[in-house]
């Protein structure tokens, strides 16, 4: 990361995975480095994308992509940081560019003398060490009481759920609308807890002082200055006139940003071998349009070697087809694309001749023992997943106000200033075990009595959750006691995959399919369960290792086997759909839910009382065979 503002070179601050880009630290995310905290800005500051960036070929999710930013023609990794394994010189103007950051909050505190002032005061002096850019640092160049001592970050911002953040309003706040000639602030500390009770902001000037508690809660929310429509990741303001009162939220706090990013796994879904291996190197090719042009990629021995045994003519005919299915989708799409149908049309229906470098498949015996439950099993050993940002919240997480998957997505705040050509984007390889469900079973489970007063009930919890958070209609998208059954069983068996396969809890994760019959791509019933590492060659095997015939029957039956009786009961056997804010049956800690990288909506709608018998409930079960005893 580098900071271009201000400066005549950038100085570079420090560094994070291209992961974090996507999910911990993208645009308009703020990071707390050890001596400063930066924002990351928006795409116009960011490298030329046709110099630096490679671009990520994955043609359905750059549609969907394009169905929420018609302009944007292309996915683009993050900006690469070489390690030669040589120190690189700071000073050296080839350095790579890297993403830009800006400094935010732009006020700062003096540990020493408790002044509190903007950067723009000119009271706080950068204070640079080129060589070890995790030391640079703000320092107080006159304070008296102290030789130069470092300044931190003030440690409360001003956020709204429109996206907008600034900084607190500390001269407003402190003066409650008074007048002051010249504010001159301290921030003075009286407590250990470091809580805002003991927390007092005061102005030397006018004697005005102020505690922080006085900012929290939503009745001192409404005595607060109306949101100023900042956009620092964009260094301006929005066009839009705000009408929220600003929201204090502290530094580092977890519901600074949300992302909004679209994912999927990029699957050969092409016929022919030829055609998928051109679209695995069309990054290459895409510059190609005559025959004589590739004549002398292969005689300049550019040509990919996965296209050597094919003839000029094969392969020119493969990449003309390729040129007008680009043309084809200039247009962007009037619905949002459907992501998730292509992947079970795959992975459902075992084709040899799909497997490729970046996907292979096997199907395997099911598990013996839930083989009137589970139609099939399909072993993963290697898969593609790529995911674009478009956008993020704050206040509310994606999973309750926007979720890219459901049609009322709210707009997001931008990532650009002008409508963007491209957005960032970054793929993983890994592994998973994926099953389907037999449609049969789920449609005889679901027309039973039980079942369908359960569904009634999540309905319920459902509507009355999105009508707290204003999400209208409060009918819609509704997911049905198909997807909780398939959800909660993702969720028992991935924790108990997890004590196994050598890998974390929060590296796997889950990809529910389910749909009704009646839906207009068919019906779906699956889940897959993957993990994924950003290394080219992905993970190493040990999450397929438990899908083969015997051990995933052992897996299932001992995950079914810990929800019998869970830690929490009877409170967590005895909770109810929409039960206070929350939208789970029989759920909690101690028994289902996932860590936040791992469930696909927010450890909502989860019910463990749909796979295994409940001090609450015993007639919900779908796995009517339970071996929870039983080894193989």
């Amino acid at each position: 990361m580098s900071t271009p503002l201000k400066h005549k070179r950038p100085i570079r601050v420090g560094e994070i995975r291209p992961s974090q880009l996507m999910y911990t630290y993208g645009i308009g995310a703020v990071v707390d480095l050890p001596k400063l905290s930066v924002i990351v800005t928006g795409l116009e500051d960011w490298p030329s994308a046709s110099d630096v960036m490679e671009t990520i070929v994955e043609d359905r999710l750059l549609t969907a992509v394009r169905y929420k930013l018609p302009t944007v023609r292309a996915l683009k990794a993050p900006p690469p940081l070489e390690d030669s394994g040589i120190p690189a010189d700071p000073f050296e103007s080839a350095l790579p560019p890297g993403v830009p950051v800006a400094t935010f909050p732009r006020w700062m505190v003096c540990p020493q003398c408790r002044l509190l002032a903007p950067l723009r005061a000119g009271f706080f002096i950068l204070k640079e060490y080129p060589h070890y850019p995790d030391r640079n640092v703000y320092r107080h160049e006159n304070c008296n009481k102290g030789s130069r001592p470092e300044v931190v970050p003030a440690r409360f911002l001003a956020a709204c759920e429109a996206g907008h953040l600034d900084d607190f309003p500390w001269v407003a706040f402190t003066h409650q609308g008074q007048a002051c000639d010249s504010p001159s602030l301290r921030l003075y500390e009286f407590g250990p807890s470091g809580e805002a009770r003991d927390l007092e902001v005061h102005c030397v000037t006018c004697n005005a002082r102020r505690r922080m508690a006085e900012a929290f809660g939503q009745d001192n929310r409404n005595k607060l200055p109306i949101c100023t429509a900042r956009r620092p990741q964009l260094r301006d303001y929005d066009s839009k006139i705000c009408k929220n009162h600003v929201r204090p939220i502290t530094l580092g706090q977890s519901n600074t940003w949300f992302p909004v990013a679209l994912r999927t796994l990029a699957l050969p879904i092409q016929s022919g071998q030829l055609e998928q291996l051109v679209n695995e190197a069309w990054v290459q090719l895409q510059a190609i349009d005559t025959l004589e042009i590739l004549r002398a990629f292969r005689a300049a021995r550019v040509l990919p070697l996965t296209l050597i045994e094919y003839s000029d003519e094969q392969i020119m005919a493969a990449i003309v087809a390729r040129h007008e299915q680009a043309s084809d989708s200039d247009d962007p799409p009037n619905t949002l694309p459907d992501l998730k149908a292509p992947e079970w049309a795959v992975f459902t229906h075992y084709n040899p001749l799909l497997n490729t470098d970046d996907f292979q498949m096997r199907p395997v015996i099911p598990p013996a023992n839930f083989r009137d439950m589970i139609d099939q099993v399909m072993l993963i050993d290697r898969l593609r997943e790529v995911s674009a940002l478009i956008g993020f919240t704050r206040i509310d997480s994606v999973g309750e106000l926007t979720d890219p998957s459901v049609s009322n997505l709210s707009d997001p705040a931008p990532i650009s200033r002008r409508p963007p050509r491209w957005v960032p984007a970054h793929e993983i390889r890994g592994e998973g075990i994926f099953l389907q469900f037999s449609e049969t079973a789920i449609q005889h489970w679901q027309a039973q009595d039980a079942v369908y007063v359960r569904n009634a009930d999540f309905f319920g919890g459902h509507r009355q959750w999105r009508k707290v958070r204003r999400i209208e209609p409060v009918e819609d998208d509704f997911p049905g006691i198909r997807y909780i059954l398939l959800h909660s069983f993702a969720h028992a068996l991935m924790r108990q995959l997890a004590l196994d396969c050598g890998y974390s809890a929060a590296s796997l994760r889950e990809r529910i399919y389910s749909r009704p019959p009646e839906h207009i791509s068919g019906a779906m019933a699956g889940i897959l369960i993957y993990t994924s590492a950003p290394d080219s060659e992905g993970t190493l095997g040990g999450l397929v290792s438990l899908g083969e015939p015997g051990l995933l029957e052992y897996y299932i039956a001992r995950a079914f086997e810990g929800l019998q009786v869970c830690g929490g009961d009877p409170v967590c056997a005895e909770h109810k759909p929409g039960q206070g804010q929350t939208l789970h049956a029989a759920a909690c800690h101690a028994c289902l839910f996932a860590p936040e990288t791992s469930c696909e909506c927010g450890n909502r709608y989860l019910d463990r009382a749909v796979l295994v018998p409940t001090i609450e409930e015993d007639a919900l079960v779908f796995f009517k065979t339970m071996s929870g005893s039983s080894g193989t």
